[in-house]
Parts: structure tokens; sequence; C-alpha cells
């Protein structure tokens, strides 16, 4: 299950940039607060199972979860500029490379290629002309790109048919970016070369991407209905929630269904007592012209804990860090009285970019207001049922407690 955590002490750079995670095999995932107990939670891990996954009993007997270190979803992209500590900036490259490669953070081909070549620089040392060849980088090229831009073997098609990829993505796309990497001046220390310069550029070309340091969970949407008697089913995504906003994912396509910041979206959830758990999601839209609003329902048994996580991300960013509802997708923001963090460009809106929404894959209830009454738009179903707004949010992130004795986050 995709959990979080409220804010905790912080005695160190490597304690408030990274906590406790527990991970089942079958990629659900809870972030523990400090107080937490992992043995304790590991008992009940079945229990959590049975509430907040669709896993069938036998898998939930058989499953045994593992406690990973994790970056803290709660810790903002702007402080990481200020982390100097070199095996605190390796860990969190390690994690931010770990979900580029695992297709986690849709990127574009350009962007990959770029991130790759970081990768190339860190285990391979300086570009040297001739050293490594577009061949040798062709063995391991799975550890520098995500799987489905290495794919080999079905020719034009392959390159054509979506997922980012082009004619042309690969080793040598790749071999490129690795020769126009910078090296840093004065970073030698006195055991080597320092990776440091290398590490943050991967994160800030990281923080680019607006569902850096998300809590992912599993969800389903309605596909569009496609012909005159064809339904459209379902298909699976990831919902990706930070400090910032929600990001709806296509888990097959790999790219971006519809992203929000938290000042763009009402929400709210349905309960399995009422109906099958959905997270709502209202926002503006425009209907054949006309301004609409509209509703995206996602099915998921973790709908309570997304419910929750945005309510927390929201108070959070009102009281506890009052800069964190400036900060954006152009970039961090630097805290007052420390350097200018490196300029940067904000992300790229390529056109068919795959962070960039793609509402024509989805589908939702669109309705507009006409004084107290809704008049429905397409298709004809539920209306919206929200009360709660983003100006009057209260209350804290206390969802998802199975027992009195495990706060569940």
């Amino acid at each position: 299950m995709d959990g979080t955590e409220g804010n905790a002490g912080q005695p160190g750079p490597a304690e408030r940039s990274h906590r406790s995670s527990v991970s089942s095999v079958g990629t659900r995932e809870v972030q523990l607060k400090p107080k937490h107990q992992p043995y304790k939670l590991g008992r009940q891990w079945p229990e959590l199972l049975l509430r907040f996954t669709d896993a069938p009993a036998d898998h939930v007997a058989m499953d045994e979860p593992s406690l990973q270190f994790r970056r803290n979803v709660f810790f903002p992209k702007r402080r990481e500029l200020q982390i100097h500590d070199e095996e605190v900036l390796r860990l969190l490259y390690e994690e931010a490379k770990g979900n580029v490669l695992a297709a986690r953070y849709p990127c574009d081909v350009e962007d990959c290629e770029a991130l790759g070549a970081l990768v190339c620089r860190v285990q391979l040392g300086p570009y040297q002309p001739g050293q490594p060849t577009a061949c040798t980088l062709r063995e391991k090229l799975d550890s520098f790109l995500p799987a489905h831009l290495c794919k080999r073997g079905h020719g034009l098609f392959a390159a054509l048919r979506g997922r980012g990829a082009k004619a042309g993505t690969g080793e040598q796309g790749l071999l490129n970016a690795y020769g126009q990497v910078k090296e840093a001046v004065g970073s030698d220390s006195e055991h080597g070369a320092s990776l440091s310069p290398h590490y943050r550029a991967y994160l800030l070309k990281s923080h680019e991407l607006p569902f850096y340091g998300c809590a992912f969970f599993h969800g389903e949407v309605d596909k569009p209905a496609q012909g005159f008697l064809h339904r459209g089913g379902r298909k699976p995504v990831a919902v990706a929630i930070s400090l910032e906003g929600v990001h709806v994912i296509d888990s097959r396509e790999k790219h971006v269904l519809l992203g929000l910041r938290f000042q763009e979206l009402s929400w709210d959830h349905t309960s399995p007592e009422e109906e099958e758990s959905v997270l709502w999601l209202e926002f503006d839209g425009d209907n054949e012209g006309t301004p609409v609003n509209k509703l995206l329902k996602i099915y998921s048994k973790q709908a309570e804990l997304m419910s929750s996580l945005i309510e927390y991300c929201i108070e959070l960013n009102q009281t506890s860090e009052p800069a964190a509802p400036q900060e954006n997708v152009s970039g961090p923001t630097a805290a007052a009285g420390s350097p200018p963090p490196p300029a940067q460009r904000p992300p790229l809106r390529r056109q068919g970019s795959v962070v960039c929404s793609r509402l024509q894959h989805l589908s939702t209830i669109d309705y507009v207001e006409e004084g107290q009454q809704i008049k429905r738009v397409k298709p004809k179903r539920t209306t919206s049922f929200f009360s709660r707004q983003l100006s009057t949010v209260q209350g804290s992130y206390t969802a998802g407690q199975p027992t009195d004795s495990l706060e569940q986050g």
C-alpha cells in the first residue's frame, strides 16, 4: 500500500529526507512514522492487505513484507538543494534513478537520455571519445534507460507505437547525451573525484518532473466509450500524490492522463459501505466550448488513503510550510538566506509530451450549475456531492487505522 506519514524530528539530513517503508511483493507500500514498530506492522500486514488492496486471500496469506529505506514524501524539493552530504545525495539519486528506470516517473525520450547520461557518468566515469561505444552501451542499456525504450527487434513499428518512443532512441542517443555531460570544476576530494555534482544534477533534472517525490497508489479509471455498442471498460492507473498536487498516470502506456495542483481541484471519496471504493476528483474544463465541472472517478481500495493524504498535504502546506504552495514545477524556491539554486529551465512542454494531461483518454462526468440545480451534460450519471473546499480543509492525516495499535499513514 502506498501510504505516508506526518512530520517527525529532524536529527540529520538523512533522517529528514528519508523514512523507512514497508513494501510487499505486490508493490504495495506503507511509509512508516518514527513511532511505528516495523515488527508489529509486519504482523498486521495481512490485515492491511485485505483492507486496502484487491489481492486474493491466498496471495495475502503468502505475502511477506520487506523493510526499505525510501525518500520522505513530505521532504520539500527545495530543501534537497541545500544538502551537501554526498551519501545522502547518493541515496536520493538512487531512488530517483530507480523510479525513472522502472517508468514509475514517465519521461520524454530526451529527458530519459539526459538522465541516463548522468547515470553513465556516475557508473563509467568521465566521457572519453570512443569509450564506451554505442555497441558496448547496448549490452547494459537497461541500466541507463527505462525498459520500454530498450526493446529491440520490432523495427519501425516499435519506434512509432507510442510510449514516448521514437526512431533513433537507444544507445546512440544515450551516447550523444553522455558526451555532453559537463564535469564540475574543483570537485576533487582526498579520496578521489566527488560524485556529488552529478548526483545533484540528476536530482535537479528529476525535479522538473511534476510527480517527483510522490507517494504512489494503485487504481483504475473508466475508458472512454468506443463505437456505438462498445463500452470502454477500465484501465489501470497509478495515482501520484505530492505536496503540490495529484497526477493520474497510465500504468501501461507510461504517460500522464491528468495533472492537477491542489488549487485546481476538489475531491472526496466513497467508502466500501456506500459503494465500491472510489476517489472523486473535480476540476474545471470545457465541453464543446461550454465551461463545465468535470468529475473523474478513480476506483481503488486505497481511496480512503489517497483522500487522507490529499487533505494532509494541503494542511501541511497551509500551516507548517508557508512557502510550499508557491513551489511549483518550474523549479524549487531557495530558502531565505540560502544561495540561489543553479539556474534551470522550466519543464518542457513538448508536443505529445508524456507529462502533459490527456483528457481525451479519460471518461469524465461533465456538468454545469444552474442556480440550485445541476444540469448534467454527459454522460447522464452521478452529480457532484462535494462539500469540502480547498479554503476550508481542516483535520489531520489520520485515516486508515485498522487497529488501535497501528497508525496507518
